[in-house]
């Protein structure tokens, strides 16, 4: 439960809700996953009906591995715009991070583990430069990390040197984003995964009866099992019939679910709900406001990092347009579709996942009917558009209804 629900929203999500109040709550903004679920479906059936390949098992474990960079960039962005500030330099920061690691790597004999982390440490160093000249010089994020995306962009073309590209063979690298398990592998990870999402639930079932807020329950649990168990399950039988799961979608739901934690489970999670729901009366009741937005951006840029070094492992090479071109936009495209709300205080890292499917989806069916990169981009930009629509519209109706 974000810190901005009400103290009797866990009732009343645990008794249910009528049709009349599952719209309400649809536009306000509270089931944007539902929302978006239904987004996914219908991409899905528009691109299947125009190419029947879409729903190949190969094309979506294309689509899974083609998210993951963007996925693991927006689950730092998410943690960015929960503040309600915004983050410009994540494309260039992976870029750079990337090269860094390359560099280390090929040029230097570095290894790989040590190039890794040294990719994380730079990604981390340049949030913590930039959350701390946004907090404590009071720089709007937008003007701190727009210098940073231009200083980092120019920051790539100098560690890479008069080459401009850099291939990596290192298979310790190159395996982060092309390797795939057996299908017995896979199988076990879906128990594994189907198992403790169970436990969770029960758990924290156990926890609410204690506290007398789970009467009539149970069902919604129980349907809620019953659809992650069969995504799961669904999922894992596709991908198995084609490579099998790829680790780099385990890294990707792993980030997703660790950080998901943070966020909703945390103290420190929860400061950064408070201060991006109001930051002056977060620190007024004793929030140390500059050291959570240093912390979050620090986070971004670390995210930014990861997303990079999968970027470039999937590709095999670091180049001048590595975090270029549309990444930027995607990364925070995608949460932004998926729920979380630009003006701070409300959202998940789930939204990470979810948006970059949506994201994923459009832009990989679009590229099965060979449309232009023209025609991408202005089909991404009206979607960016109108998630952004529904999300001020479903501030106008809290606001109405007097929530916060």
């Amino acid at each position: 439960m974000s810190a901005s629900e009400a103290p009797g929203a866990e009732e009343a999500k645990a008794k249910g809700i009528s049709p009349g109040q599952a719209m309400r709550r649809l536009v306000q903004g509270d089931l944007s996953s539902v929302r978006v679920v239904l987004g996914l479906v219908v991409i899905a059936i528009i691109f299947q009906v125009q190419e029947p390949r879409f729903l190949s098992a190969q094309n979506l474990t294309n689509l899974m591995l083609q998210i993951t960079t963007i996925g693991l960039i927006s689950v730092g962005v998410v943690y960015v715009l929960l503040l309600g500030e915004i983050d410009l330099s994540v494309g260039a920061v992976s870029g750079l991070s990337a090269a860094v690691m390359a560099v280390l790597s090929v040029s230097h004999g570095w290894n790989p583990y040590l190039a890794i982390a040294a990719a994380v440490l730079v990604g981390a160093s340049i949030g913590f430069l930039q959350g701390s000249l946004f907090s404590r010089f009071a720089i709007p994020s937008f003007v701190v990390t727009l210098a940073g995306l231009l200083a980092w962009e120019g920051a790539l073309l100098q560690v890479l040197g008069k080459t401009g590209s850099l291939n990596i063979n290192d298979p310790v690298i190159t395996g982060l984003a092309n390797t795939f398990y057996s299908a017995t592998v896979g199988w076990i990870f879906a128990a594994v995964t189907i198992g403790t999402y169970g436990a969770v639930l029960a758990l924290g079932y156990r926890k609410r009866v204690a506290a007398g807020l789970a009467e009539g329950g149970q069902l919604a649990l129980i349907v809620r099992f019953v659809l992650l168990a069969a995504l799961v399950i669904g999922a894992v039988t596709i991908l198995n019939s084609d490579r099998g799961v790829p680790l780099a979608v385990m890294i990707l739901l792993g980030f997703v679910v660790g950080m998901e934690y943070i966020a909703k489970r945390t103290t420190f999670g929860r400061h950064v709900f408070a201060v991006g729901g109001n930051a002056e009366a977060a620190r007024r009741a004793g929030i140390r406001v500059n050291r959570v937005r240093i912390a979050v951006f620090m986070i971004s840029g670390s995210m930014a990092a990861i997303g990079g070094v999968m970027a470039a492992s999937r590709l095999f090479a670091v180049n001048q347009n590595s975090g270029g071109n549309e990444l930027l936009l995607l990364a925070i495209a995608g949460p932004v579709i998926a729920g979380t709300s630009l003006f701070g205080g409300r959202g998940s890292v789930w939204t990470a996942l979810l948006g970059a499917l949506v994201i994923g989806s459009i832009s990989n069916g679009m590229d099965l009917l060979s449309l232009s990169s023209a025609v991408k981009l202005m089909v991404t930009g009206g979607v960016l558009l109108l998630a952004v629509l529904v999300d001020a519209v479903a501030r106008q109706q809290r606001q109405t209804s007097g929530r916060v």
